[in-house]
């Protein structure tokens, strides 16, 4: 691929993860979400109008707008237990398609990851209130014939969100209880085989940001919503019957894998894997055939390591800017 061609794709990626903050997306739509005076997400208007039939639990202010948690739920555990059982009488009552892929897997709910969790909730809502959620990716890396390469894996065609397309070598998001190097060891080990000793080596190596509405997605997300007026004129403006994707926090992890080392599929979630060069590997990002996020982590790890450089890259400068985006 030419090299303006994988510049100008790569960029069109990063402009469209992190679209949520551009001129005419479904930002003006959605309203702050605040608990105990703390802004942790942002609730499409669609979504906060349903949320007005819970008094007890969200408070919803047209002026100014926003969402409040109630403040007599004061501790995490009432948070957490208030907030189950809206987002439960909301799928049994099929309100929202996402929440028919409930996991029974709670993600914490805090404005920074350093902070004290606030509440924790059911992973497939977070998109629903538009709140912070994190996670980490490896990429696994090798030396093959002198020459650096990347382990990647393809995602099983079973899996309800991008099957098929290629993949870190293991990722996942932060469940509730378990930190950035806990998560990583798991899902190393569930998913390419990777044994704890040799997880526990890969070393974080900064952060990756992204935000952006819900396109196809989003209109699964809402679909069968009724427009909302809330603090809008008109009811159903233009990008108020899309959701926001859950704003995203990723630090990616790098470890350098043996060179006789081969992952191999655990449980499932992916179905095989791969080792390419570094250059097959930068024109996948461009291909359309990653995961996006994912796509992300192994763009980073091309310019941290490198084989990305700004005297060869013009737009060395956007790209990186692109990937560490303050939310």
């Amino acid at each position: 691929m030419a090299a303006s061609a994988w510049s100008e794709r790569v960029q069109e990626l990063l402009k469209r993860m992190n679209n949520f903050h551009e001129h005419g997306s479904s930002r003006d739509q959605c309203l702050p979400f605040l608990v105990a005076g703390q802004r942790v997400g942002s609730v499409p208007a669609l979504v906060a109008q349903r949320l007005q039939g819970y008094p007890a639990v969200f408070t919803v202010c047209p002026e100014p707008r926003r969402v409040k948690l109630h403040p007599q739920l004061a501790s995490h555990e009432q948070r957490t237990a208030a907030m189950g059982q809206v987002l439960t009488e909301l799928r049994d009552l099929g309100a929202f398609p996402c929440l028919c892929e409930w996991r029974d897997e709670h993600y914490e709910v805090m404005p920074r990851f350093c902070d004290p969790p606030l509440f924790s909730m059911e992973r497939v809502a977070t998109a629903l209130l538009g709140v912070r959620c994190y996670g980490t990716h490896l990429n696994g890396y090798t030396w093959h014939g002198g020459c650096p390469c990347m382990w990647l894996g393809r995602r099983a065609p079973t899996k309800p969100t991008y099957p098929g397309r290629l993949d870190n070598l293991a990722a996942g998001g932060s469940a509730a209880g378990l930190g950035v190097m806990e998560t990583l060891v798991k899902e190393c080990q569930e998913e390419a085989c990777i044994p704890p000793t040799l997880a526990a080596q890969a070393r974080p190596v900064g952060t990756i940001r992204s935000a952006s509405p819900c396109g196809q997605e989003g209109e699964t997300y809402l679909q069968g919503a009724e427009p909302s007026s809330i603090g809008a004129a008109g009811g159903n403006q233009a990008g108020s019957n899309w959701a926001p994707l859950p704003h995203q926090l990723t630090p990616p992890t790098d470890l350098e894998l043996p060179e006789d080392f081969e992952p191999h599929v655990g449980d499932g979630e992916m179905q095989e894997f791969y080792l390419w060069g570094l250059d097959e590997v930068k024109n996948a990002i461009a291909s359309g055939d990653f995961k996006p996020n994912c796509a992300l982590v192994a763009l980073d790890f091309l310019i941290w390591h490198s084989h990305i450089q700004p005297h060869h890259e013009p737009n060395y400068a956007e790209l990186v800017e692109g990937l560490h985006r303050t939310l």
